[in-house]
């Protein structure tokens, strides 16, 4: 019996190391076929030129690759995203952790996980019928007197970050009230025996100690945001311009489904390459989760 069991232990120990190998292969292979896919436009047109020029016009007789307000609407509309919606996702996850009603939190719980699982080409066609005539409706009131203002029907920046906020609320609130439910109970109770209120064992105990896993929701809703493209080209308006909140705007991960279709030679490099930026974002990201939740995680300790 005892022979069989380490059979079955070293068995399992080559099955996880395998799994191991596989996802660490997988990461490796992504890295470097971006970065070969992505590094030969830049060699060509320039990194000062790409990364710094704002005019994109791939087709034109001579032809320009800058995805300057292209980056900056990425990273506009997905702050502008979060500044919206972390805090209605993490109030959402304090509600349903710690002063819902449990039949109330029974109900609201699963709502709130079935958001997660609409495709994202759902979420563009609410901001379609719902979003977009109220932007319409607001740009009117503000541009109708303004010649030098192109109107846009409301596909614009606006309608493009209400989308996105909507968007991250599931994973926000879903990972936000884990870490809630998982602050040990003492810590509550030792709350409650100084005196303190709810409320405040709430925002000065529970939260404190669900910080780790807070700041984690944030990154995935970051991520979840800037990688976001379905939903964004059927109400951003899809043209590169400033990220002003009532231009239409072409985000980086909408410019590579816009123009791969029909790309070739140097345009289609320059759309890889726009993939490898918005990689290296991501990538960053990720580092900045990291070191966050080292820092975090030795504070604790401390």
């Amino acid at each position: 019996m005892k022979s069989s069991k380490d059979i079955i232990e070293r068995v399992m120990a080559i099955v996880f190391l395998v799994c191991g190998i596989i996802a660490i292969a997988a990461v490796f292979a992504i890295c470097v076929y971006m970065f070969i896919s992505g590094v030969p436009a830049i060699t060509q047109i320039g990194i000062t030129e790409m990364l710094f020029s704002s005019v994109w016009e791939p087709t034109a007789a001579e032809p320009h690759f800058g995805i300057l307000y292209i980056i900056l609407t990425s990273i506009v509309g997905t702050m502008m995203a979060i500044i919206i919606g972390v805090p209605i996702s993490v109030l959402t996850a304090v509600f349903l952790a710690e002063i819902a009603p449990k039949k109330l939190a029974a109900v609201v719980n699963p709502a709130v996980e079935l958001l997660a699982g609409i495709p994202s080409v759902v979420y563009g066609l609410l901001g379609i019928l719902i979003i977009k005539p109220l932007m319409y409706r607001l740009e009117m009131a503000i541009f109708a007197n303004s010649p030098d203002h192109q109107m846009t029907g409301g596909a614009n920046l606006i309608s493009a970050v209400f989308v996105l906020a909507v968007m991250i609320l599931p994973t926000v609130v879903n990972v936000s009230r884990t870490s809630m439910k998982a602050v040990p109970a003492h810590l509550r109770s030792s709350s409650y025996a100084l005196g303190a209120t709810k409320i405040t064992t709430v925002f000065r105990v529970v939260i404190p100690a669900a910080k780790s896993g807070i700041i984690t929701s944030i990154v995935l809703g970051i991520g979840r945001a800037i990688g976001e493209a379905m939903a964004i080209t059927l109400v951003a308006g899809n043209a590169v311009n400033l990220p002003f909140p009532f231009n239409s705007v072409r985000f980086l991960t909408t410019g590579i489904v816009a123009e791969m279709s029909y790309s070739q030679g140097l345009h289609r490099q320059a759309l890889f390459t726009i993939g490898l930026v918005l990689f290296i974002f991501i990538m960053i990201i990720n580092i900045l989760l990291s070191v966050t939740l080292k820092k975090a995680g030795e504070a604790g300790e401390e």
